[in-house]
């Protein structure tokens, strides 16, 4: 009776394995060029965003400090009262005219479906901006220099080897 039950259980196991094989992820380089604006330390969040403009996902938080994260309201809207485990995903805030160089994982299914990656930001005491810049997920854009419209002056990305 016993092994009745572990046939199931191995073609679940299986078809799990088999499927997550078929959904491959790659590494990108993120260099992250910030304008010489007055203030305080950028924070920078990046989110992967779907083809219906909701968020979907944190990719990366520029910023140790989850007291401040509030600030990105629409960010800290979109995850409701489900709050994402960060660990892993963060980093230094970035100063004014400073360069950041990260990197974070795409999932490569999500390229050329309508996906796009929100970068937003915010300083201290000063504006927000939910879209600093965005840069749709298709073959031909994900490695342009893309240029931001408040404190990220460009973004850059390149795949990681």
């Amino acid at each position: 009776m016993k092994s009745i039950f572990k046939l199931p259980i191995l073609i679940v196991f299986i078809l799990g394995f088999s499927l997550s094989a078929f959904s491959q992820s790659s590494k990108y380089k993120c260099m992250l060029q910030m304008t010489n604006y007055n203030g305080l330390e950028a924070y920078v969040v990046v989110s992967l965003i779907n083809p219906n403009g909701k968020y979907e996902k944190t990719l990366y938080m520029m910023g140790p400090d989850k007291q401040w994260y509030n600030g990105f309201k629409e960010w800290d809207k979109q995850l409701g009262k489900k709050k994402e485990n960060l660990n892993g995903i963060t980093g230094a805030s970035v100063a004014a005219g400073d360069r950041s160089s990260t990197t974070f994982t795409i999932d490569e299914s999500k390229l050329n479906k309508g996906y796009k990656l929100r970068f937003e930001s915010a300083v201290e005491d000063k504006e927000y901006f939910v879209t600093d810049l965005e840069i749709p997920l298709t073959t031909e854009a994900i490695t342009q220099k893309t240029e931001g419209t408040g404190y990220i002056r460009f973004v850059k990305l390149s795949k990681a080897n």
